[in-house]
């Protein structure tokens, strides 16, 4: 049961090797062991402030990001639009261009087909005209083949001009 009693001679050298061993460690474990703590956490902080301003810098990128989007949007509907006008020009002038050529062409066709229709005329002209002539000579020879017939037909036609 000795063992279990404290005795006072005991709890003293107990008490002196406690407190020269918190000396030691103070001076020297706890200030290594307290700096490094300090270090770590200094370095935890480093860290937390870091990840902060990324976060914000990939805020700061997303925000331009959108914003360059949207311009390009914008600027792309622009284009688009231009682009539009243009052809709705193109095709606007086209279009006009082959109504003027159409028209045109519309208007030489019926020249030409004016000069084709008097050139035909004037060919049926000159034919009635010529066969009327071989009609006439044809009756006149089946008429005027005996004299007195002849002698006729040229009273007839000097009383005819003595009267115009």
């Amino acid at each position: 049961m000795e063992l279990l009693t404290p005795s006072i001679g005991n709890i003293f050298w107990t008490a002196v090797v406690f407190l020269l061993l918190v000396l030691l460690l103070k001076a020297f474990a706890w200030k290594p062991i307290l700096s490094a703590v300090k270090e770590r956490e200094d370095n935890i902080q480093n860290a937390l402030n870091q990840a902060k301003l990324a976060k914000k810098e990939m805020e700061d990128l997303k925000a331009d990001n959108e914003r360059i989007m949207r311009e390009a949007k914008i600027e792309r509907d622009a284009i688009l639009k231009e682009a539009r006008e243009i052809k709705d020009r193109i095709v606007a002038e086209a279009k006009d261009a082959a109504k003027s050529e159409g028209d045109k062409l519309i208007e030489a066709a019926k020249q030409t087909i004016n000069a084709e229709k008097n050139a035909a005329m004037a060919d049926i002209k000159s034919q009635i005209g010529t066969l009327s002539v071989n009609i006439a000579e044809s009756i006149l020879k089946q008429k005027l083949e005996n004299n007195e017939a002849q002698n006729e037909l040229v009273q007839n036609y000097l009383n005819k001009s003595n009267l115009n």
